[in-house]
């Protein structure tokens, strides 16, 4: 009786144990109702992370998927992006089919659980509705359609995190460990798209590669974000999704940060505390990227001295004159 006991015993910890590794697995009916691509006036967003997990769903690992679905599905960012960026050794990884078959082989296998969250993360939210609705609204709002492609994808190596090498050339990398998965689809898509909407008007401002101009443009990009939604999310979730302390520290600072940034406004390096903070560190204690923040509350002035819908004047003005009718300098005089 021990002995069947004891068997009893090991099979049901087996059983629990099956049941549980089954039911944290992926879910891949859900994933196959991911659409492979959604694109709505000029802008495409593909699906790569789908193949990349189907790839696994038999025994037999289906490298036809990877070649197919995964590196011709958008070539040129692996070819001319990944390739690129990460070196001439690292390059063969994602420039040839062979380089990209032989690590999504063993990408499962050295990061299950993650991606298995971060799949589920994504089928919870209904991405193909959530995709279709903000590219429908972002169509609707701004003055021009960017021709953009962006992929949702695994990455052996990050580093792109949310960006690319040209508008075609666009990657989320939804196993960066320095992106919030949930909250760039849900809210940073609109901030990144409007870059590439004010990037065909910025193009013609002569001082486009000053720090003043990097700083309208991310803060445009915030303030856009907060406009998509309606002005219902708050600005400092807006801004680099802070949270309210970390805004606190920011208003509570505003005229020093100011006065201490503006002498490297005109300043075309990309090495100046007004950017660079982070490395620089003219204010260590700030929270967040300091031009991404002032960039917003430039806007915001602009707004509230111009009109409700006066940002999308912001398109057509170089960055001095966005600088100079915002009132800002006067608003910091007078604090």
């Amino acid at each position: 009786m021990k002995y069947i006991s004891l068997l009893f015993v090991i099979l049901t910890i087996i059983s629990c144990s099956t049941k549980t590794s089954m039911k944290s697995d992926f879910d891949y009916k859900k994933i196959e109702q991911i659409a492979d691509s959604i694109q709505i006036e000029n802008i495409t967003v593909k699906n790569l992370f789908k193949y990349q997990i189907l790839a696994h769903r038999s025994p037999i690992f289906d490298s036809t998927m990877i070649e197919q679905n995964v590196y011709r599905a958008h070539q040129k960012l692996w070819d001319s992006c990944y390739g690129v960026i990460f070196g001439d050794e690292n390059g063969k990884k994602f420039n040839n089919p062979t380089g990209m078959v032989k690590w999504n082989r063993i990408l499962i296998s050295e990061n299950k659980q993650d991606l298995i969250t971060k799949t589920k993360l994504i089928t919870d939210i209904n991405l193909n509705k959530l995709i279709k609705k903000n590219l429908s609204k972002f169509s609707m709002l701004v003055p021009y359609q960017p021709k953009a492609k962006l992929s949702l994808l695994f990455t052996p190596i990050t580093g792109i995190g949310f960006g690319g090498c040209n508008a075609e050339q666009f990657a989320l990398e939804l196993n960066n460990p320095g992106v919030d998965v949930e909250y760039t689809l849900t809210k940073g898509l609109p901030h990144e798209f409007n870059h590439l909407v004010y990037e065909k008007f910025r193009n013609d401002d002569p001082e486009r590669e000053s720090a003043l101009s990097q700083t309208i443009d991310e803060g445009f990009a915030c303030y856009f974000t907060y406009v998509f939604f309606d002005r219902k999310i708050t600005q400092h979730e807006a801004v680099e999704n802070m949270n309210q302390q970390q805004w606190n520290w920011y208003i509570k600072n505003e005229k020093e940060i100011f006065n201490k940034v503006k002498g490297f406004f005109s300043d075309t390096s990309g090495n100046n505390p007004l950017l660079r903070n982070d490395k620089i560190k003219l204010f260590p204690e700030a929270p967040k990227t300091l031009n991404y923040w002032l960039g917003f509350r430039i806007i915001t002035k602009y707004v509230e001295k111009n009109g409700k819908d006066s940002w999308k004047d912001l398109y057509t003005l170089t960055a001095k004159e966005v600088l100079l009718k915002s009132g800002y300098q006067n608003y910091i005089d007078n604090l």
